[in-house]
Protein backbone atom coordinates (compact mmCIF):
# COMPACT_ATOMS: atom_id res chain seq x y z
CA UNK A 1 0.00 0.00 0.00
CA UNK A 2 1.05 3.40 -0.54
CA UNK A 3 2.13 5.67 1.88
CA UNK A 4 0.28 8.19 3.33
CA UNK A 5 1.79 11.85 1.89
CA UNK A 6 3.04 14.07 4.60
CA UNK A 7 1.80 17.89 4.56
CA UNK A 8 3.50 20.62 3.04
CA UNK A 9 6.55 21.80 5.41
CA UNK A 10 9.45 23.86 5.71
CA UNK A 11 13.04 23.47 5.31
CA UNK A 12 15.40 25.52 7.31
CA UNK A 13 18.93 26.15 6.34
CA UNK A 14 21.09 27.61 8.85
CA UNK A 15 24.21 29.99 7.48
CA UNK A 16 24.82 33.27 5.18
CA UNK A 17 22.60 32.41 1.85
CA UNK A 18 23.43 35.18 -1.45
CA UNK A 19 22.29 35.44 -4.35
CA UNK A 20 25.22 33.48 -6.05
CA UNK A 21 24.49 30.78 -3.76
CA UNK A 22 20.98 30.60 -4.09
CA UNK A 23 21.87 30.09 -8.15
CA UNK A 24 24.65 27.40 -7.72
CA UNK A 25 22.82 25.43 -5.05
CA UNK A 26 19.41 25.43 -5.32
CA UNK A 27 18.74 27.22 -9.16
CA UNK A 28 21.32 24.75 -10.88
CA UNK A 29 20.52 21.23 -9.29
CA UNK A 30 16.39 22.15 -10.01
CA UNK A 31 17.24 23.29 -13.40
CA UNK A 32 19.48 20.16 -14.33
CA UNK A 33 16.98 17.60 -12.73
CA UNK A 34 13.69 18.54 -13.44
CA UNK A 35 13.94 22.21 -16.07
CA UNK A 36 13.45 25.04 -13.76
CA UNK A 37 12.29 28.74 -14.41
CA UNK A 38 13.60 31.15 -11.43
CA UNK A 39 11.31 34.36 -10.90
CA UNK A 40 11.03 36.68 -7.92
CA UNK A 41 8.18 36.20 -5.63
CA UNK A 42 4.73 36.81 -6.42
CA UNK A 43 3.79 39.01 -3.22
CA UNK A 44 5.99 40.88 -0.96
CA UNK A 45 8.86 38.26 1.03
CA UNK A 46 9.31 39.69 4.60
CA UNK A 47 10.81 42.64 5.84
CA UNK A 48 14.79 41.54 5.58
CA UNK A 49 14.48 38.84 3.05
CA UNK A 50 14.83 38.28 -0.18
CA UNK A 51 12.93 35.39 -2.25
CA UNK A 52 13.07 33.34 -5.37
CA UNK A 53 10.12 31.62 -6.82
CA UNK A 54 11.10 28.02 -8.76
CA UNK A 55 9.11 26.77 -11.36
CA UNK A 56 9.38 23.27 -12.87
CA UNK A 57 8.86 22.03 -16.21
CA UNK A 58 6.56 19.46 -14.40
CA UNK A 59 4.40 21.69 -12.84
CA UNK A 60 5.80 21.88 -9.36
CA UNK A 61 6.65 24.37 -7.30
CA UNK A 62 9.53 25.88 -4.55
CA UNK A 63 9.76 29.08 -2.97
CA UNK A 64 12.67 30.13 -1.40
CA UNK A 65 13.85 32.95 1.14
CA UNK A 66 16.86 33.99 3.30
CA UNK A 67 18.03 36.86 5.19
CA UNK A 68 21.19 37.73 7.55
CA UNK A 69 18.89 38.12 10.41
CA UNK A 70 16.24 35.65 11.00
CA UNK A 71 14.61 35.00 14.26
CA UNK A 72 14.78 31.34 13.37
CA UNK A 73 12.26 28.51 13.42
CA UNK A 74 11.06 27.73 17.22
CA UNK A 75 14.15 26.66 19.65
CA UNK A 76 16.75 27.20 17.14
CA UNK A 77 18.10 30.55 18.69
CA UNK A 78 18.02 32.56 15.04
CA UNK A 79 21.11 34.23 13.02
CA UNK A 80 21.54 34.12 9.08
CA UNK A 81 19.27 31.26 7.37
CA UNK A 82 16.88 30.11 4.95
CA UNK A 83 13.88 28.95 4.39
CA UNK A 84 13.10 26.27 1.40
CA UNK A 85 9.27 24.86 0.70
CA UNK A 86 8.37 22.85 -2.07
CA UNK A 87 6.47 19.87 -3.38
CA UNK A 88 9.41 18.73 -5.71
CA UNK A 89 12.57 17.32 -5.57
CA UNK A 90 14.57 18.92 -2.54
CA UNK A 91 18.29 20.21 -3.82
CA UNK A 92 20.92 18.48 -2.49
CA UNK A 93 22.37 20.64 -0.99
CA UNK A 94 19.20 21.35 0.95
CA UNK A 95 18.96 17.35 1.81
CA UNK A 96 19.87 17.71 5.53
CA UNK A 97 18.20 20.13 6.89
CA UNK A 98 15.41 20.21 9.27
CA UNK A 99 11.73 20.02 8.40
CA UNK A 100 9.14 22.38 10.33
CA UNK A 101 5.95 22.73 10.26
CA UNK A 102 3.99 26.28 9.63
CA UNK A 103 3.39 26.92 13.14
CA UNK A 104 6.79 26.72 13.57
CA UNK A 105 8.84 29.31 11.59
CA UNK A 106 8.34 33.02 11.70
CA UNK A 107 4.70 33.92 11.20
CA UNK A 108 5.93 36.65 8.64
CA UNK A 109 7.84 33.97 6.38
CA UNK A 110 4.50 31.52 7.18
CA UNK A 111 2.21 34.56 5.72
CA UNK A 112 4.56 35.25 2.30
CA UNK A 113 4.44 32.03 1.58
CA UNK A 114 1.06 30.85 2.22
CA UNK A 115 -0.10 34.08 0.26
CA UNK A 116 2.01 32.72 -2.41
CA UNK A 117 0.83 29.41 -2.23
CA UNK A 118 -2.64 30.08 -2.10
CA UNK A 119 -2.28 32.60 -5.11
CA UNK A 120 -1.12 29.60 -7.28
CA UNK A 121 -3.66 27.11 -5.79
CA UNK A 122 -6.48 29.75 -6.78
CA UNK A 123 -4.97 29.96 -10.32
CA UNK A 124 -4.69 26.42 -10.99
CA UNK A 125 -8.28 25.70 -9.54
CA UNK A 126 -10.57 28.85 -9.43
CA UNK A 127 -13.04 27.20 -8.30
CA UNK A 128 -11.59 27.28 -4.50
CA UNK A 129 -11.53 31.04 -4.57
CA UNK A 130 -14.71 31.37 -3.08
CA UNK A 131 -13.74 29.09 -0.45
CA UNK A 132 -10.82 31.13 1.40
CA UNK A 133 -10.79 29.54 4.77
CA UNK A 134 -11.10 25.79 3.52
CA UNK A 135 -8.34 26.71 1.04
CA UNK A 136 -6.12 28.11 3.93
CA UNK A 137 -6.81 25.22 6.03
CA UNK A 138 -5.87 22.28 4.06
CA UNK A 139 -3.35 24.24 1.70
CA UNK A 140 -0.26 21.99 3.41
CA UNK A 141 -2.29 19.08 1.10
CA UNK A 142 -3.87 20.83 -1.41
CA UNK A 143 0.20 22.10 -2.56
CA UNK A 144 1.49 18.73 -0.80
CA UNK A 145 3.98 16.84 -3.62
CA UNK A 146 1.85 13.30 -3.57
CA UNK A 147 -1.47 14.73 -2.25
CA UNK A 148 -2.10 17.32 -4.32
CA UNK A 149 -4.14 15.47 -7.11
CA UNK A 150 -5.95 13.29 -4.73
CA UNK A 151 -7.47 15.94 -2.38
CA UNK A 152 -8.42 18.62 -4.93
CA UNK A 153 -10.31 15.87 -6.87
CA UNK A 154 -12.21 14.82 -3.62
CA UNK A 155 -13.12 18.22 -3.27
CA UNK A 156 -13.69 19.06 -6.60
CA UNK A 157 -15.13 16.14 -7.98
CA UNK A 158 -16.58 14.26 -5.26
CA UNK A 159 -18.22 16.71 -3.03
CA UNK A 160 -16.14 15.96 0.30
CA UNK A 161 -18.17 13.09 0.80
CA UNK A 162 -21.45 14.19 0.59
CA UNK A 163 -24.17 12.57 -1.94
CA UNK A 164 -26.74 14.01 -3.45
CA UNK A 165 -25.68 17.55 -3.35
CA UNK A 166 -23.81 20.33 -5.35
CA UNK A 167 -19.92 21.06 -4.67
CA UNK A 168 -21.06 24.51 -4.18
CA UNK A 169 -23.46 23.00 -1.17
CA UNK A 170 -20.56 20.96 0.28
CA UNK A 171 -18.35 23.42 0.07
CA UNK A 172 -20.06 25.80 1.34
CA UNK A 173 -20.98 23.85 4.57
CA UNK A 174 -17.62 23.25 5.39
CA UNK A 175 -16.19 27.01 4.78
CA UNK A 176 -19.11 27.79 7.05
CA UNK A 177 -18.06 25.41 9.93
CA UNK A 178 -13.90 25.87 9.46
CA UNK A 179 -14.01 29.81 9.21
CA UNK A 180 -15.65 29.84 13.44
CA UNK A 181 -11.45 28.83 13.81
CA UNK A 182 -11.99 26.58 16.18
CA UNK A 183 -10.10 24.02 14.48
CA UNK A 184 -7.07 27.06 13.55
CA UNK A 185 -4.72 26.09 16.06
CA UNK A 186 -4.91 22.31 15.07
CA UNK A 187 -4.94 23.07 11.22
CA UNK A 188 -1.76 21.26 9.80
CA UNK A 189 -2.74 17.92 12.12
CA UNK A 190 -6.41 18.04 11.09
CA UNK A 191 -5.28 18.57 7.24
CA UNK A 192 -2.43 16.24 7.38
CA UNK A 193 -5.32 13.38 8.07
CA UNK A 194 -6.94 14.28 4.91
CA UNK A 195 -3.56 14.15 2.83
CA UNK A 196 -3.68 10.87 0.99
CA UNK A 197 -1.18 9.02 -0.82
CA UNK A 198 -0.74 9.71 -4.97
CA UNK A 199 -3.51 6.90 -5.43
CA UNK A 200 -7.00 8.18 -4.38
CA UNK A 201 -8.47 7.02 -1.92
CA UNK A 202 -12.53 8.23 -1.58
CA UNK A 203 -13.30 5.88 1.58
CA UNK A 204 -10.50 7.13 3.76
CA UNK A 205 -10.97 10.73 2.65
CA UNK A 206 -14.83 10.91 3.62
CA UNK A 207 -13.58 9.50 6.70
CA UNK A 208 -11.92 11.89 7.67
CA UNK A 209 -14.20 14.49 7.07
CA UNK A 210 -16.74 12.48 9.44
CA UNK A 211 -14.32 14.23 12.20
CA UNK A 212 -15.08 17.78 10.55
CA UNK A 213 -18.56 17.27 10.98
CA UNK A 214 -18.34 16.17 14.86
CA UNK A 215 -16.33 18.86 15.75
CA UNK A 216 -19.16 21.03 14.07
CA UNK A 217 -21.95 19.20 15.95
CA UNK A 218 -19.98 19.57 19.43
CA UNK A 219 -19.11 23.48 18.28
CA UNK A 220 -22.69 24.23 17.81
CA UNK A 221 -23.77 22.52 21.12
CA UNK A 222 -21.29 24.91 22.72
CA UNK A 223 -18.92 22.52 23.90
CA UNK A 224 -14.69 23.53 23.64
CA UNK A 225 -12.60 20.74 21.65
CA UNK A 226 -9.43 19.56 21.52
CA UNK A 227 -8.44 16.90 18.87
CA UNK A 228 -6.37 13.69 19.31
CA UNK A 229 -6.29 13.34 23.15
CA UNK A 230 -3.88 10.02 23.86
CA UNK A 231 -5.11 7.50 26.25
CA UNK A 232 -3.04 5.05 28.71
CA UNK A 233 -3.90 2.20 26.19
CA UNK A 234 -1.42 4.23 24.09
CA UNK A 235 -4.41 5.04 21.83
CA UNK A 236 -5.14 8.31 19.99
CA UNK A 237 -8.99 9.93 20.68
CA UNK A 238 -10.43 11.66 18.45
CA UNK A 239 -11.66 14.08 20.49
CA UNK A 240 -12.13 15.92 24.59
CA UNK A 241 -15.40 18.00 24.49
CA UNK A 242 -15.26 20.12 27.76
CA UNK A 243 -18.41 21.80 29.14
CA UNK A 244 -18.05 25.11 30.37
CA UNK A 245 -17.92 23.80 33.89
CA UNK A 246 -15.07 21.88 33.09
CA UNK A 247 -17.07 18.55 32.59
CA UNK A 248 -14.98 16.33 29.60
CA UNK A 249 -15.96 13.88 27.63
CA UNK A 250 -13.96 11.83 25.46
CA UNK A 251 -15.57 11.41 21.83
CA UNK A 252 -14.39 8.49 19.38
CA UNK A 253 -15.91 8.83 15.38
CA UNK A 254 -16.70 6.17 12.91
CA UNK A 255 -18.00 6.58 9.41
CA UNK A 256 -19.72 3.73 7.61
CA UNK A 257 -19.12 3.57 3.62
CA UNK A 258 -22.78 3.19 2.21
CA UNK A 259 -23.99 0.18 1.00
CA UNK A 260 -23.56 0.49 -2.53
CA UNK A 261 -19.44 0.39 -2.02
CA UNK A 262 -19.41 -2.29 0.55
CA UNK A 263 -20.30 -5.65 1.22
CA UNK A 264 -22.80 -5.53 3.84
CA UNK A 265 -26.11 -6.09 2.67
CA UNK A 266 -27.97 -3.35 4.20
CA UNK A 267 -27.02 0.57 5.31
CA UNK A 268 -27.86 -0.76 9.08
CA UNK A 269 -25.37 -3.72 8.39
CA UNK A 270 -22.93 -1.43 7.26
CA UNK A 271 -23.25 0.75 10.36
CA UNK A 272 -23.04 -2.41 12.63
CA UNK A 273 -19.80 -3.55 10.80
CA UNK A 274 -18.11 -0.53 10.98
CA UNK A 275 -18.78 -0.08 14.91
CA UNK A 276 -17.83 -3.53 15.34
CA UNK A 277 -14.34 -3.22 13.58
CA UNK A 278 -13.73 0.25 15.74
CA UNK A 279 -15.05 -1.74 18.68
CA UNK A 280 -13.17 -4.80 18.39
CA UNK A 281 -10.13 -2.85 18.79
CA UNK A 282 -9.37 0.62 19.15
CA UNK A 283 -12.17 0.56 21.66
CA UNK A 284 -12.55 -2.32 23.68
CA UNK A 285 -8.84 -1.73 24.86
CA UNK A 286 -9.82 1.71 26.31
CA UNK A 287 -12.23 -0.19 28.28
CA UNK A 288 -15.36 2.36 27.87
CA UNK A 289 -15.97 6.07 28.95
CA UNK A 290 -15.65 7.13 25.31
CA UNK A 291 -18.85 8.35 23.29
CA UNK A 292 -19.01 7.37 19.94
CA UNK A 293 -20.41 9.19 16.92
CA UNK A 294 -21.42 7.37 13.69
CA UNK A 295 -21.14 9.56 11.14
CA UNK A 296 -24.10 8.22 8.12
CA UNK A 297 -23.08 11.98 6.28
CA UNK A 298 -22.31 9.88 3.38
CA UNK A 299 -25.96 7.81 2.89
CA UNK A 300 -27.85 8.95 0.52
CA UNK A 301 -31.35 9.82 1.16
CA UNK A 302 -32.70 5.67 0.90
CA UNK A 303 -29.92 4.42 2.96
CA UNK A 304 -30.52 6.72 6.08
CA UNK A 305 -34.18 6.34 6.16
CA UNK A 306 -33.92 2.22 6.66
CA UNK A 307 -31.13 3.31 9.68
CA UNK A 308 -33.19 6.00 10.70
CA UNK A 309 -36.36 3.85 10.89
CA UNK A 310 -34.58 0.65 12.16
CA UNK A 311 -32.97 2.70 14.85
CA UNK A 312 -30.84 -0.22 15.36
CA UNK A 313 -28.17 -0.89 18.68
CA UNK A 314 -24.67 -0.33 17.14
CA UNK A 315 -22.83 -2.39 19.12
CA UNK A 316 -21.03 -0.07 21.77
CA UNK A 317 -23.10 2.34 24.38
CA UNK A 318 -23.35 5.24 24.25
CA UNK A 319 -23.52 5.87 20.60
CA UNK A 320 -24.78 8.83 18.71
CA UNK A 321 -25.75 7.40 14.94
CA UNK A 322 -26.45 10.95 13.00
CA UNK A 323 -26.57 12.27 9.63
CA UNK A 324 -25.70 15.81 8.13
CA UNK A 325 -26.58 17.67 5.12
CA UNK A 326 -25.03 20.36 3.67
CA UNK A 327 -28.01 22.80 4.62
CA UNK A 328 -26.73 22.75 8.17
CA UNK A 329 -29.36 19.83 9.57
CA UNK A 330 -28.54 17.11 11.07
CA UNK A 331 -30.75 13.94 12.32
CA UNK A 332 -29.42 12.00 15.13
CA UNK A 333 -30.53 9.09 17.25
CA UNK A 334 -28.83 7.69 20.23
CA UNK A 335 -28.04 4.45 22.36
CA UNK A 336 -27.13 4.24 25.93
CA UNK A 337 -26.85 7.21 28.39
CA UNK A 338 -24.72 10.04 26.01
CA UNK A 339 -23.37 12.15 28.86
CA UNK A 340 -23.60 15.35 25.83
CA UNK A 341 -26.15 17.95 25.60
CA UNK A 342 -26.50 17.91 22.08
CA UNK A 343 -29.82 19.67 21.45
CA UNK A 344 -28.82 22.80 20.02
CA UNK A 345 -26.58 20.93 17.27
CA UNK A 346 -29.07 18.10 16.13
CA UNK A 347 -32.79 16.93 15.86
CA UNK A 348 -33.32 13.70 17.25
CA UNK A 349 -35.47 11.29 15.33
Amino acid sequence: MAGVARPLRFRYAPGTWSNSRVESEVFDDLDANLGATATGPWFKPPGGYEARRFEMDDGSLALFCWTDDDEGPEGTGGGPGAYWLGNTETPSALWRTDKYAFADVPYAVTRWAERELTAGLHEEEPWLADYPHLSWFFLTVFCSKDGAETTREFFRDHRAGFPDTSREAALSFYEEFLSTGVLDDYREEMAGKLGTSEYFDRTRMTATMGEFDVARLLTLAEYDIVPEIEVATDHVIDYRAVRDDGTATLVEVTRPVPTNRRSAGTPAAAVRDTVATKTSGQLEQHGGGVTLFVDCSSFPDDDWAAVRGERSDVGHRPAVVFRSRPDGRTEAYATGSVPLELDAAVEWV
